[in-house]
């Protein structure tokens, strides 16, 4: 076990640079100082992480140029002729449609809250494992308006339908946790990095796999489950700093 913590240690310390930005659909919200335009743009870049990262990145730099690079202000003030310009994003599954009600959803929210974590916040509480909680009563929420289109539930993921939540927990690593080494913001300040679950992509999870950190067959919420489980072995109070070290072993190592 200590050899393992010691590898991964290493690994994190290598990945958990600034370096690692350009490349990564966090670079999306490092472009941002304010704190609403980090909390939008960094959601809509971790919801619209799905393919090569390079055209992740190139989709929401088109997403946010549509909102003249200055989501808060956008979603509080637009007109409804303002929307037009969206009908015609896509992104894989995710259309116009979809992003036309995540544009109503958050303006709705701006308008009556000051940060995103307060939506994360009705399924809290101080317990380790409050994730599962806080992660079907956010998709509830979400989805709770009354014109909230059907099939753009299937773009937030829910541990209720027993998904591992991988983008998700990736925007709550980002938000959430904690350090000097300027890639993640830690901006929110409830939910704890130690309450956080490690983002089960398919790196990750290969990764996991073959170091012996995941064990269940399939890839799911409790797939999740078992790598932090593991992880908080090796730093109970910030597991998920390990994210890094298993994403770069995967992605850039080709572990």
């Amino acid at each position: 076990m200590q050899d393992l913590k010691g590898f991964l240690d290493e690994k994190v310390a290598l990945y958990n640079q600034h370096g690692f930005i350009q490349n990564d659909p966090i670079s999306i919200p490092h472009k941002f100082s304010k704190k609403q335009d980090i909390e939008i743009s960094g959601f809509f870049a971790a919801i619209l992480a799905w393919g090569q990262r390079k055209t992740i990145i190139n989709k929401c730099n088109e997403l946010f140029l549509l909102m003249d690079n200055a989501p808060h202000e956008f979603l509080l003030n637009h007109k409804e002729e303002d929307l037009k310009p969206f009908l015609s994003f896509k992104h894989r599954t995710f259309n116009d449609i979809d992003t036309l009600y995540f544009i109503h959803f958050l303006s709705w929210f701006y308008r009556n809250h000051d940060s995103l974590e307060e939506a994360f916040l009705i399924g809290w509480n101080n317990d380790e494992n409050a994730m599962e909680s806080v992660l079907k009563s956010f998709h509830e929420y979400f989805f709770h308006l009354p014109d909230a289109p059907l099939r753009t539930r299937k773009h937030i993921a829910t541990p209720a339908r027993k998904a591992a939540c991988k983008r998700i927990n990736m925007y709550l690593r980002w938000m959430v946790r904690k350090d000097d080494n300027g890639v993640d913001f830690g901006i929110w300040e409830n939910i704890k990095p130690a309450q956080l679950i490690c983002p089960c992509d398919l790196h990750v999870d290969r990764v996991g796999r073959k170091l012996g950190l995941i064990t269940r067959k399939q890839t799911d919420w409790l797939t999740a489950i078992e790598l932090t489980s593991r992880l908080r072995e090796y730093d109970p109070i910030d597991p998920v700093k390990y994210d890094f070290a298993l994403f770069g072993l995967g992605i850039e190592e080709k572990f």
